[in-house]
């Protein structure tokens, strides 16, 4: 499987995960989230910048659903963040279709940090 962003061809893995995640920018989030047939808001956003911020700067952790609310409630701090919430942005699994936006790599864990 491979995503064509702006006349490149981007390699993926058979489950659609970017294998380069240098390939990543915004463009190609957007393209990611089409195939998954998501139109991203701000919200979707949020988490995205998130989840690589926690990736980048955590020695490389994803985190669950469970640490992705708690780390979205200081986000949005003026609303109750709740599961339904991010389920409702990333029905496909939250941590792992947002993952999967946001360029980084395929999870095989069930638990998370």
């Amino acid at each position: 499987m491979t995503y064509e962003v702006n006349g490149k061809s981007l390699e993926t893995t058979a489950t659609g995960y970017l294998v380069n995640q240098d390939d990543w920018d915004k463009d190609v989030a957007e393209v990611i989230a089409k195939s998954e047939g998501l139109d991203l808001t701000q919200d979707h956003w949020d988490v995205i910048e998130y989840l690589r911020d926690e990736y980048f700067n955590h020695g490389g952790e994803l985190p669950n659903n469970r640490h992705m609310m708690k780390g979205m409630q200081e986000v949005w701090s003026d609303r109750k963040v709740d599961s339904k919430m991010l389920f409702d942005l990333f029905p496909g699994n939250p941590s792992k279709q947002a993952g999967k936006i946001a360029g980084l790599p395929e999870s095989m864990r069930k638990g998370g940090y």
